[in-house]
């Protein structure tokens, strides 16, 4: 990550940061949670649910997708300004195990910051009570800086 790790976040971005992700009504579907904010990083938690499972009984791949490409993205997001924003331009995806567990933890982070274009990169995890959690996907993409118009 860059040198974003020391510094504080304003707890008016991370505040815009939580009612943004609040707003996501896939997010509120899959019952996803903010678990932690700071500059660089954000942390999503979803339970996984019989309702996001695929035909082999294991998490479905876009569900593992949209955990991690929310995790960079609001990353990516709280190096912007109160009134900017980002949008996902490219997000590649590695499936490094199949999504079997309690829960799906993504963990998203900037690599490099910058005013028009962000790299973030996200890894997913799945967790189980009384296992170690188990690295289930690796993302790296894109985030472009979207200021509203004005």
């Amino acid at each position: 990550m860059s040198d974003l790790s020391n510094a504080p976040l304003e707890p008016a971005i991370e505040t815009k940061i939580r009612e943004a992700f609040d707003a996501q009504a896939f997010m509120t579907t899959i019952g996803a949670k903010v678990v932690d904010v700071a500059l660089g990083r954000a942390e999503i938690l979803a339970p996984l649910g019989t309702d996001f499972l695929q035909h082999n009984g294991v998490g479905h791949a876009g569900l593992t997708f949209a955990l991690g490409d929310t995790a960079a993205g609001f990353a990516a997001a709280t190096t912007m300004t109160l009134e900017g924003n980002v949008l996902t331009t490219e997000m590649k995806i590695n499936l490094l195990a199949p999504a079997a567990g309690q829960r799906l933890r993504a963990i998203g982070r900037v690599i490099k910051p910058g005013k028009r274009l962000i790299v973030a990169q996200a890894d997913v995890y799945s967790e189980t009570e009384g296992r170690d959690p188990i690295h289930i996907a690796i993302l790296m993409g894109t985030m472009v800086a979207a200021r509203p118009k004005t």
